[in-house]
């Protein structure tokens, strides 16, 4: 397993400037891939370059124009992005488009909205399948975070991908998340096949592993039982610069 930084803004990196200049910083800390989210609003030949300059790979982006599928009647609008995205996920070398459920949808219940993701995500898998690439769908917790946001849990997450029943979709599985809405890693790690990637903040903040309250060595020892072997994306704010952060998290889950 490799570290990949979140240098999105709020996040890793963010002291460095643009996101070029995040580009190298992480880099110049030692890691050798990045994720962000509003790759729609960069000069992507200019990050392009970057990325080749220095060697660093893209992990995943976002989907653009930032959406959610829990309203079936924006299938047209849900496929175009997805399909916009895939297409700059495949020229940078990534692996996945990440999706959120997003804002509930007024007047729509529960099921409908399950029922709706399930639809689309049904629709959009088999476009990452023909590509060679993943979605990854992230429940987002609704209690600090993303209040008013559907799908909020991992459990939810890894029932859609269930129902969907494609390979091109599985659960980007963010600890903090699943936390803060009260369910345990042990739980979730029963379905880890389903796991396309982990990302990781500590409670009481989002700050790096080792501020808060989850045992990490417990967590990482059970990830790796299960059979995960994928990477960790740290999407956290640092209580610290962050070079120094990525140096705790290290330390704290045992990684060189």
């Amino acid at each position: 397993m490799k570290l990949s930084a979140c240098i999105e803004d709020l996040y890793m990196f963010n002291e460095a400037g643009a996101m070029p200049a995040r580009i190298r910083a992480a880099a110049a800390a030692g890691l050798d891939r990045v994720e962000f989210h509003l790759w729609d609003r960069l000069d992507m030949d200019e990050v392009q370059r970057t990325l080749d300059e220095t060697g660093v790979k893209t992990t995943c982006l976002v989907i653009a124009p930032r959406c959610g599928c829990v309203d079936a009647s924006k299938e047209a609008f849900f496929l175009e992005a997805i399909t916009h995205t895939l297409a700059m996920v495949k020229r940078l070398g990534a692996k996945a488009v990440v999706v959120a459920g997003g804002p509930a949808l007024a007047g729509a219940s529960a099921q409908q909205q399950h029922d709706a993701m399930v639809h689309l995500l049904g629709l959009a898998a088999p476009r990452a399948e023909a590509a060679g690439l993943q979605l990854w769908l992230e429940p987002l917790n609704s209690r600090i975070d993303h209040v008013g946001f559907f799908m909020n849990t991992a459990r939810e997450g890894l029932d859609i991908i269930e129902a969907v029943g494609n390979p091109a979709l599985r659960l980007l599985y963010d600890v903090y998340h699943s936390t803060v809405m009260g369910e345990h890693w042990r739980d979730v790690l029963t379905r880890a096949h389903l796991i396309g990637y982990v990302q990781v903040a500590d409670t009481g903040g989002r700050h790096e592993p080792g501020t808060g309250e989850i045992d990490w060595p417990a967590f990482l020892a059970a990830l790796r039982a299960s059979g995960y072997a994928g990477n960790i994306g740290m999407e956290y704010r640092p209580t610290v610069p962050s070079a120094e952060a990525v140096a705790r998290t290290r330390r704290v889950f045992e990684m060189a």
